[in-house]
């Protein structure tokens, strides 16, 4: 048994290779005209922010992802990526050189989990008062409602906006909430971290000897998800899901097992 790839697959990485060399140019060719449209922002008065042309830009792309086969969520959130680089050299007035403590491989080493994790992927938190925490994100914040996977439940409603998503949970979910509630108060009850394969990561963090609360799991729609125990020293909880299935929400039945899992603990 050998690592090595063979011939035809190393053949198919080559072009994978060869296209994100030039997807790498493009952005860079994106980014340049990019600079030009600060240029004459700056020089006419232009305001930076053009949240027409942004609404445009997320709405289109996810068009043309439709039209490519390409999931429109996955798109959009490249899109947002390649926005707020737009606006950073925007509102920097120039392009800096290649910084030089920014390297290709940092520290010449990447753990395990440093290696598939790409994203916050949700956020959960804990209310005591669900109605006034969504009145307030939404009506404040400008989150708006997303669906859960799996259906809505009474207790948990699913917000968004942009590429953030906020899990809000009240008392009335379940009684395991409602200890979680009466033992730790509102707030964040975890966050759950998206990486590329969820088996691989749980076998580096058990390595690692971190405490972990359950195994993998796989829900109706084919995520892979687990959850570690609370850090002692931050008082944060992570959880870790690879999104292998359909890109869909957040399932309300994970966030519920959460909470049981951490009755006793």
């Amino acid at each position: 048994m050998t690592d090595s790839p063979s011939a035809d697959l190393a053949k198919l990485r080559e072009r994978i290779d060869e296209l994100d060399r030039e997807f790498v140019r493009v952005v860079a060719a994106r980014l340049a005209v990019c600079e030009e449209v600060a240029e004459y922002k700056r020089g006419t008065g232009t305001a930076v922010i053009q949240p027409n042309r942004v609404r445009d830009v997320v709405t289109s792309r996810r068009q043309l992802a439709i039209d490519a086969g390409v999931d429109p969520d996955f798109a959009e959130q490249l899109f947002r990526v390649l926005l707020a680089e737009t606006h950073r050299i925007e509102v920097a007035g120039h392009r800096p050189d290649a910084a030089p403590d920014k390297l290709a491989a940092p520290d010449g080493i990447r753990s395990g989990l440093d290696t598939v994790a790409t994203r916050i992927d949700h956020l959960v938190v804990a209310v005591d008062d669900l109605d006034a925490a969504v009145a307030s994100f939404t009506g404040t914040f400008g989150f708006h409602h997303t669906p859960l996977a799996g259906g809505d439940v009474a207790g948990i409603t699913a917000l968004n906006a942009g590429g953030v998503t906020m899990v809000l949970v009240g008392k009335e979910a379940s009684p395991a909430v409602a200890r979680y509630l009466a033992r730790h108060g509102g707030g964040i009850q975890h966050v759950a971290i998206e990486v590329l394969n969820a088996g691989y990561a749980r076998a580096c963090l058990a390595d690692a000897d971190a405490s972990l609360l359950t195994n993998v799991v796989v829900d109706e729609a084919g995520h892979e998800q687990f959850f570690a125990a609370r850090d002692a020293t931050t008082g944060v909880q992570l959880g870790f899901i690879a999104r292998t299935g359909h890109r869909v929400g957040v399932a309300a039945a994970n966030v519920l097992t959460m909470f049981d899992e951490l009755t006793d603990h």
